[in-house]
């Protein structure tokens, strides 16, 4: 059930690879342990109208959410937003001198979400070497 979601300035993309942080987001969240593997859907979306501090065009922002169901201890919530932002903060280096970063924990009220997951059997399947005997491939 866990989300990342990077959303971003346009102008990150200058500075950035964008398609490199959702990896590196995706990689930091799995390596805390607390994001299951089966689960994890990271993902961008660049904003084209924003407007940052003082409207310099080098102004821009990188808001990470990562919205996880209920049940995790404050401890591992916090694990989890610091190990973001450190990810985040490493991937960009100098990069990041005229962005505003942010990371947020939301939780998912599982009363207000449906949610089928087809890939659990489907990587299990992979991780255990038997990838495409039942899908056919």
């Amino acid at each position: 059930m866990p989300h990342l979601i990077l959303e971003h300035s346009a102008n990150v993309s200058e500075v950035a690879d964008i398609a490199g942080l959702v990896a590196v987001l995706h990689q930091a969240a799995l390596a805390t342990g607390i994001a299951p593997l089966d689960a994890l859907r990271t993902r961008a979306a660049q904003r084209d109208m924003y407007a940052v501090g003082d409207q310099h065009p080098k102004n821009g922002f990188i808001a990470v959410t990562a919205r996880l169901g209920a049940g995790r201890a404050e401890a591992d919530k916090q694990r989890l937003i610091a190990a973001l932002m450190a990810a985040l903060s490493d991937a960009l280096g100098e990069g990041q001198d005229n962005l505003m970063l942010s990371v947020e924990y939301q939780e998912i009220d599982p009363t207000f979400r449906i949610n089928k997951n087809n890939l659990r059997s489907v990587i299990a399947e992979r991780n255990t070497g038997h990838e495409g005997e039942e899908h056919g491939g």
